[in-house]
């Protein structure tokens, strides 16, 4: 038997306007170009993919289940440009074949700088999910995938408003330094065995890399000895982990199907037929599953012991996206140095009767929260800029210099701001 945990991962920045040294008005985000870029990958992909997908539940009357981790800050842009996509995630929502996982409501690094942050924004994004899709996740990933021993400790304690723990595990990078001889194919746990949700285990789910970038990277590319990849050959190799482990954890970027791969490629033939071929392969034994029903079904095998940080990026798989230059330090420092501050002033705001004062304090603490997504730290990485890689994708600067030097001049307005009386602010 192998379970697919079929797990998309969807994501856009609030991308900042272009802010030179000399400009001092409060409103940092470009949202024609945020408009754009939202409406065209609702185009390309979220529309038609989640369409296909809601079919494909249809079609196979259950047995094809899905997960996703949806950031607040693409469901802010959705809700504002292109809401039938969020319809059509209610939709499949309502099927009971879809899970929602936690995440940081603004895809942000606050688990390396902020602990206390970083509860704010699962809670944040907990609260939007159960507004949105009737789900509470009980399964957490972190921004990038990024993890480490200390991080799923703290997850593991993690309780909601009841006083219950909330997550029953979370889902991580599958390293090969790491792992050994073992496979991503079994659910593991932390050190130390912490328990979660319902006093159970605390699981870890390791993304199967080979197989999920066998989609998401190598579909398309004809000098790869595989290519064309179709659904039937797919199926085969997923079939292999039988006797191996239980699992095939295909973890991916949902920009996978029509932005990354263009639908000239065959990708959405190839997603049309993957149900099918998966289960032919071994009929009445291969099935998709949830995250949740994984952590549910199969106990931990063993300790997936993770010291220091780990990611899905890059073939480093460490934290080198956002932290491996001067700049990216400097302006991550900077940034978590205005939270106390902030709010401070949030709170000192409400015990304010000025309406403004409150409405200033609490845009001033939105947007520091829209400054600390990941994607702003991702444009400035130095990392292979001249190979033209996917930190270009949808980046809008011309090198890491200018993500940099604009980057900070919008911090140093926001710090102004900070030490000012109330003024116009930016919205939300």
């Amino acid at each position: 038997m192998a379970s697919v945990v079929f797990y998309f991962q969807v994501h856009q920045p609030h991308r900042l306007r272009r802010y030179s040294v000399f400009d001092n008005d409060p409103f940092y985000f470009e949202d024609s170009k945020n408009a754009e870029i939202c409406r065209k990958v609702a185009d390309k992909c979220y529309r038609p993919t989640t369409s296909l997908i809601l079919d494909l539940v249809r079609r196979h009357k259950g047995n094809f289940r899905v997960s996703y981790a949806i950031t607040g800050t693409v469901l802010d842009q959705l809700e504002r440009w292109a809401p039938d996509i969020i319809a059509l995630f209610q939709d499949l929502s309502r099927t009971g074949c879809c899970e929602f996982v936690g995440e940081t409501y603004y895809h942000s690094l606050s688990a390396l700088y902020s602990r206390t942050e970083f509860n704010e924004q699962v809670e944040l994004h907990t609260k939007r999910i159960q507004s949105l899709f009737n789900q509470t996740p009980q399964v957490f990933r972190n921004t990038e995938l990024i993890y480490n021993n200390d991080l799923a400790w703290h997850v593991s304690q993690m309780k909601d408003e009841a006083g219950n723990r909330r997550f029953k595990g979370m889902l991580c990078e599958g390293v090969d330094r790491l792992l050994g001889f073992r496979k991503p194919s079994w659910v593991y746990q932390p050190p130390g065995k912490p328990t979660g949700r319902d006093g159970k285990p605390f699981g870890v789910l390791c993304k199967n890399y080979r197989l999920s970038d066998d989609i998401a990277f190598r579909f398309s590319n004809r000098g790869w000895s595989e290519w064309p990849l179709s659904a039937e050959k797919f199926a085969e190799w997923v079939h292999h982990i039988n006797g191996d482990g239980y699992l095939c954890n295909l973890f991916m970027d949902y920009e996978t199907f029509g932005e990354h791969q263009w639908a000239d490629t065959g990708i959405f033939q190839f997603l049309s037929k993957l149900p099918e071929a998966i289960f032919d392969a071994a009929p009445g034994q291969n099935h998709f599953i949830t995250p949740s029903q994984a952590l549910d079904q199969f106990p931990p095998v063993g300790e997936y012991d993770v010291h220091d940080y780990i990611s899905w990026a890059d073939t480093e798989r460490d934290l080198s996206a956002w932290r491996s230059n001067a700049m990216q330090w400097n302006a991550l420092e900077e940034l978590y140095k205005l939270e106390r501050p902030i709010k401070d002033r949030v709170a000192a705001s409400l015990r304010e009767a000025d309406p403004e004062e409150r409405e200033h304090a609490s845009h001033l603490l939105t947007d520091w929260r829209k400054l600390s997504t990941s994607d702003h730290f991702y444009y400035m990485c130095t990392k292979y800029f001249a190979d033209g890689d996917v930190h270009k994708y949808f980046n809008p600067y011309d090198s890491p210099y200018d993500s940099y030097i604009n980057f900070m001049n919008v911090l140093d307005n926001l710090r102004q701001r900070l030490a000012s009386a109330p003024a116009a602010a930016s919205p939300a």
